[in-house]
């Protein structure tokens, strides 16, 4: 089996998008160059199926890796026949194959390994053919200075056949099925701990049963995250009595004097290895189906958020809003450089409400300010009432925007780097500020962890959530496109064909030489070479360049296309740029060339209609109830305006602008059945909610979208 059968016996892809898209990975082309721009080789692939082709043949690689491994393990042994080896080379289902190598892998002596050396392997043959009908007899024909009795000699030889059956494919396949199928996860208190504070978040599984197979993921991870701190124990069976009548079936031929021996040697061989084992296998498989699903959410929101609707270049004035230790503001110009910064006290203990007032309005004239942004942390809500009283010369539009993950970016190194004479509150402040101009620009210098829009980020495989959070984020940076001449070094990072050292390079080269003009200025930065080149250039965008397509989606490799085209239509290719009545004229099929098809001239055509469109919606204003400023004021019927702050599998969660968020379970989204929270909401939508129940002392508010 190639790695081409391989993919697509798992994807409804053609061997021939399959064959393309792995040529177009092995000469080093990125998953966002090969989406946009060799749609025709691949038969339009979107980035999801492109990184699935990437997983799959990685995995396909693992796994050719492991098979060489127990080959030659094998091999050295002496133990390779020609039915093993074929067997394990047409095998390419990892647990089958660890299966069939579990006889010949290292481990530490066993109960059959000391039964062995004691001379009852024959023993154990012969019961196993279950021919012979006096057992007794035939047991102490094997009695010698090891063996002192038959029934010893018998004990060593169930030993052995228990091990026989516990590497019998056929039984651990069947049990395996009969695991998935009908297997119980249980989870029980851990009496010392039952009234310990802390596990009272879990008390829903101080006592819980379910089927593994319809367990909610994110019940799963919390049952496992109770465990793995000490609160309940967990357990996944299946009834004994079906497991040991499949094994006997299989096992069991005749009726005589060994079947006793036989069906203890099967009991024992279920209760000390077969059951441990794959009741631990199956929960794992649970886990990682769970993870899956856990990092999917994850990753849905991070793309959300990182694609939240940006102002744009504006004059901002940011606030980190504190009580004790007053409100940092900084005011930025519309690159986001810091003009200023001031700490003002307008919130108890100090109270300097209107020396404040007068503060803000000073430098919102001062510095030109447009926005004013405001940390919906700790004395948020109560920033904002402050701000909206004071009565400014011009309107100014006012915003809250989430603050999670600031403190990480304020203390971090590239906060540091950036802000070498300043503290971490204007580090902080700035940060603010940031998100509010260009979510995507200023969330990239944080670890996507540290935002705070997943469940259970803690408790998933690091690895694969590290993985996926990472293509998230470059799929989301390619997707809008950076601006080469004021992106950071971590928002160049994620750039098409770039990386850290590269971006470094760039940003070095623009401090040393200035602006860039052109795209081909690129090819200047050293260690910047041409694949580099062809794999960034389009994803890199210049205002005001000398080619106005290189502010735009276009590859470099179209423009003489483009230039033939305008040519034709006896203009100029400025002057073909969003002219939409000249661009009808032009008919796709006539400059197709053997490097870009049909479907690549047809997004030309549409990036030149509207060049270096931005797919991000603009920001808009929004306001909470001024009614509302605790848990207090609520009442079950209210119904509230809201924006949606976190995505979870079993519902959403919801800001109404005080410290606790509400939650909307899935059931209560919309009248019917919804299959995928994000079908019906995305991070920071606004909705109206209606409150269904409030518990204060546990700090959780109900709510229904259903009104």
């Amino acid at each position: 089996m190639t790695s081409s059968d391989f993919i697509q016996k798992q994807l409804n892809i053609s061997s021939k998008s399959i064959d393309s898209t792995l040529q177009l990975l092995a000469e080093d082309c990125t998953i966002p160059f090969i989406a946009r721009y060799r749609k025709d080789r691949t038969g339009n692939l979107d980035e999801v199926a492109i990184e699935n082709i990437f997983k799959l043949n990685k995995q396909f690689d693992e796994i050719t890796k492991r098979k060489e491994s127990i080959l030659k393990s094998i091999e050295e042994q002496n133990a390779l026949s020609p039915e093993l080896k074929q067997k394990i080379e047409q095998s390419f289902d990892l647990q089958e194959l660890e299966d069939l190598y579990l006889p010949y892998k290292k481990r530490k002596k066993t109960k059959a390994d000391s039964a062995r050396e004691k001379g009852l392997e024959p023993l154990a043959k012969i019961i196993m053919s279950q021919r012979n009908d006096d057992v007794e007899f035939l047991a102490s024909k094997y009695l010698n200075k090891d063996v002192a009795n038959e029934v010893e000699a018998l004990q060593g030889a169930r030993d052995i056949m228990a091990e026989w059956i516990n590497e019998n494919l056929y039984i651990r396949k069947n049990l395996r099925r009969l695991f998935q199928r009908k297997a119980i996860i249980t989870s029980k208190v851990v009496k010392v701990k039952k009234e310990d504070e802390a596990a009272q978040k879990f008390s829903q599984y101080f006592e819980w049963q379910e089927a593994l197979n319809r367990i909610p993921s994110h019940r799963l991870l919390a049952m496992l995250r109770a465990e793995n701190e000490g609160f309940v124990k967990v357990s996944v069976d299946v009834d004994k009595e079906e497991a040991l009548e499949l094994m006997e079936n299989a096992v069991i031929k005749s009726n005589n004097s060994t079947t006793k021996q036989i069906e203890l040697a099967i009991a024992d061989s279920y209760k000390r290895l077969l059951e441990p084992a794959i009741s631990n296998e199956t929960l794992q498989e649970s886990k990682e189906k769970a993870d899956i699903k856990a990092i999917e959410v994850f990753s849905e929101n991070l793309q959300q958020l990182l694609l939240a609707s940006p102002l744009g270049e504006k004059r901002i004035l940011a606030i980190d809003p504190g009580f004790r230790t007053g409100c940092k503001v900084v005011c930025l110009d519309e690159k986001g450089d810091l003009l200023n910064n001031e700490t003002i006290y307008p919130h108890a203990p100090q109270n300097e409400t209107g020396m404040a007032m007068k503060k803000i309005r000073s430098m919102v004239n001062a510095y030109n300010i447009q926005a004013i942004s405001i940390g919906n942390g700790t004395a948020g809500r109560e920033t904002e009432f402050f701000i909206k009283k004071i009565a400014f010369d011009k309107p100014i539009q006012v915003f809250v925007v989430s603050e999670a993950g600031a403190s990480i970016y304020s203390a971090s190194k590239i906060a540091r780097d950036e802000f070498p004479n300043y503290d971490v509150t204007v580090r902080g402040a700035v940060s603010i500020g940031r998100r509010l101009a260009d979510p995507l620009a200023e969330l990239v210098k944080i670890d996507a962890k540290s935002i705070g829009v997943g469940q259970y980020q803690h408790d998933v495989d690091q690895t694969k959530l590290k993985e996926e959070l990472d293509n998230t984020v470059i799929r989301s940076v390619n997707s809008v496109g950076v601006n080469l001449n004021t992106a950071s070094k971590s928002l160049l990072s994620y750039v098409s064909g770039i990386g850290e050292k590269m971006a470094e390079n760039i940003v070095n080269y623009r401090t040393e030489n200035g602006a860039f003009t052109e795209r081909k200025e690129l090819k200047k930065v050293p260690r910047l070479g041409e694949k580099a080149y062809q794999q960034a250039a389009a994803f890199v965008r210049i205002k005001n360049a000398k080619n106005p397509l290189d502010n735009s989606a276009v590859h470099p490799e179209a423009y003489k296309t483009i230039e033939k085209m305008a040519k034709d239509l006896g203009l100029k290719t400025e002057n073909l740029i969003s002219n939409k009545e000249k661009i009808a004229l032009i008919n796709p099929e006539k400059y197709i060339t053997p490097e870009i098809g049909i479907l690549g001239i047809k997004d030309i055509l549409k990036e030149l209609e509207k060049p270096g469109l931005d797919p991000r919606k603009a920001a808009k204003v929004f306001e909470f109830d001024p009614n509302v400023k605790s848990i207090k004021n609520l009442n079950p019927g209210m119904i509230l305006p809201g924006i949606v702050n976190n995505i979870t599998a079993f519902g959403c969660f919801v800001d109404l602008g005080i410290k606790e968020s509400g939650l909307v379970h899935i059931s209560q989204l919309k009248d019917g059945f919804v299959s995928d929270v994000n079908e019906v909401v995305k991070l920071h939508q606004h909705v109206q909610v209606k409150v269904v129940e409030v518990d204060e002392a546990r700090k959780r508010i109900q709510l229904t979208m259903i009104l």
